[in-house]
C-alpha cells in the first residue's frame, strides 16, 4: 500500500492560518513548473488565485511553467493564458529581468520538485530567488515535496573551481536531502540569511523513493521520466560531458547510452566480469541498439547499453557512472572524446585525467562525504 503523502502545497492550501498570512500581502510571487501541482493534480498557482492569494507573477526555471522548453531553450516573458498573470523566465538571458520583477514584490514561494541530484538546475534556481529576497528583505517560502529518490548522499563534493550552471554550490552528486532541507542548508552553509520559511511535507520518510507515496508524478523535466530514470540520472548524466548519447530523443533517456561507434558486446563482457566480483550491485546491464530522433546522433544506429534496475537500494548510480565513463574510455582510446563540461558535471577535472582511477577517486570522496553527510543532517525535516 502506498504512503499516504501531502506535499508542502497541500499542506498551505488545507490551512487557513497559512493562506491568511499569504492574503496579507500586496503581491506574491510563486517560482514553479508543471510539478507544482495538489495531490487531486490542479496547478498550485490557480489554486492560490481561487482562494484569495495576490498572487502577481509567476517565474519559470529550466523548462518552463508549463514544462513545454526542452533543455537549455531560452523562454520569453508572456502572460499565462489561463490566469493572466505574467510569466518571467529565470533560466538563461531574461534571468536578470525575472529576479528584478521579484525584488519588487512583497513574498516569494517555490513550489518546484526536485529530483536529488546536484547537475540538476531548478536548486540553483532557488538560490537565485533566495539571494533577491535577501537582498530586499522579501519573505521566502518553500513548499517542500517528496524526494523522488530518497535522502541518501553519494558522490564526490563539487569543487568550487568548477562551479557552473549544473553544479554551483559543494553539493554531493546524489544531496540526499529534499528541496526545503536543501533550502535551509544553503540558506547557512552560503550565507544568504534570507527570511525563510519551509512548508514541510507530511507523511514522507527519508529513504522513500516518489513512487512509494500516493501523490502523482509528472516529469520534473521532458527527459525524467520516472523516479527509476531519475536514479540512474545521476550516474548517466556525466555522459553529457562526452561524446556519447545519455538516451535523450529516446523513450528511455538516462536508462540508455551508446554511440554508433561503441563495442556494445566487448562493454557488455567487462560489465559481465565486474558484476560477477560484486561489484556494480543493484542493477542489470543488456546490450541494445538504438536511433535518438533529436539530440547527439540524431537519426543514426547507435549501439549501446541499457541499464536494468533491479534493487534501487543497493544501486549506486555514481559510482555506475564513474565506471561507466571510465571503462569505455578504455575501450575506445581513440573514439571517446570528453569535454571541460565533463568536470563541471563531475564537480573537479580529476576525471579528465588519463590516470583517472574510479577506486581512488571514491576512496578519496569518502572523508568529505561523511563530513557532508553530517552537516547536512541537522537540516533533515523527516525521519527514517
Amino acid at each position: 500500500m502506498k504512503r499516504s503523502i501531502k506535499a508542502g502545497a497541500d499542506v498551505l492550501l488545507s490551512d487557513p492560518s497559512l493562506l491568511g498570512e499569504l492574503g496579507r500581502y500586496s503581491s506574491v510571487g510563486l517560482v514553479t513548473n508543471p510539478t507544482g501541482i495538489t495531490k487531486d493534480a490542479r496547478p498550485v498557482f490557480t489554486e492560490l488565485i481561487d482562494r484569495g492569494c495576490p498572487l502577481a507573477a509567476l517565474f519559470s526555471p529550466e523548462h518552463g511553467v508549463r514544462g513545454d522548453a526542452q533543455a537549455g531553450e531560452a523562454v520569453e516573458e508572456y502572460r499565462d493564458p489561463a490566469t493572466g498573470v505574467p510569466v518571467w523566465s529565470a533560466y538563461g538571458p531574461a534571468k536578470a529581468r525575472a529576479l528584478e520583477a521579484a525584488a519588487s514584490l512583497d513574498c516569494l514561494i517555490f513550489d518546484i520538485q526536485d529530483i536529488g541530484s546536484r547537475y540538476y538546475t531548478y536548486q540553483y534556481t532557488m538560490l537565485d530567488f533566495m539571494k533577491a529576497a535577501a537582498d530586499r528583505g522579501i519573505p521566502f517560502w518553500v513548499l517542500d515535496r517528496p524526494p523522488v529518490i530518497g535522502c541518501r548522499a553519494e558522490g564526490n563534493i563539487l569543487d568550487r573551481a568548477f562551479s557552473s550552471g549544473v553544479g554551483r554550490v559543494p553539493l554531493a552528486a546524489r544531496t540526499g536531502m529534499t528541496i526545503g532541507e536543501l533550502a535551509g542548508y544553503l540558506n547557512v552553509t552560503e550565507d544568504i540569511g534570507c527570511a525563510l520559511r519551509v512548508i514541510p511535507c507530511e507523511g514522507v520518510r527519508r529513504g522513500m523513493f516518489f513512487d512509494e507515496g500516493d501523490l502523482p508524478f509528472v516529469c520534473p523535466s521532458p527527459n525524467l521520466t520516472s523516479p527509476d530514470c531519475a536514479l540512474l540520472y545521476v550516474g548517466t548524466c556525466l555522459f553529457e560531458g562526452t561524446n556519447l548519447s545519455e538516451g535523450r530523443g529516446t523513450t528511455k533517456p538516462f536508462e540508455l547510452f551508446g554511440a554508433p561507434w561503441l563495442d556494445s558486446a566487448a562493454l557488455l563482457r567487462e560489465l559481465g566480469a565486474m558484476t560477477s566480483r560484486g561489484m556494480l550491485p543493484g542493477c542489470l546491464f543488456r546490450e541494445t541498439a538504438f536511433v535518438p530522433t533529436f539530440s547527439k546522433y540524431a537519426g543514426e544506429l547507435c549501439r549501446g547499453i541499457q541499464i536494468h534496475l533491479t534493487d534501487r537500494d543497493l544501486y549506486r548510480p555514481f559510482e555506475t557512472g564513474i565506471r561507466l565513463v571510465d571503462l569505455i574510455r578504455r575501450l575506445h582510446p581513440e573514439e571517446y572524446k570528453a569535454r571541460s563540461f565533463l568536470a563541471n558535471l563531475y564537480g573537479s577535472d580529476a576525471i579528465l585525467k588519463d590516470d583517472f582511477s574510479p577506486d581512488a577517486a571514491l576512496a578519496e570522496a569518502e572523508p568529505a562525504l561523511a563530513a557532508y553527510r553530517e552537516r547536512t543532517a541537522a537540516f533533515a525535516l523527516y525521519g527514517e
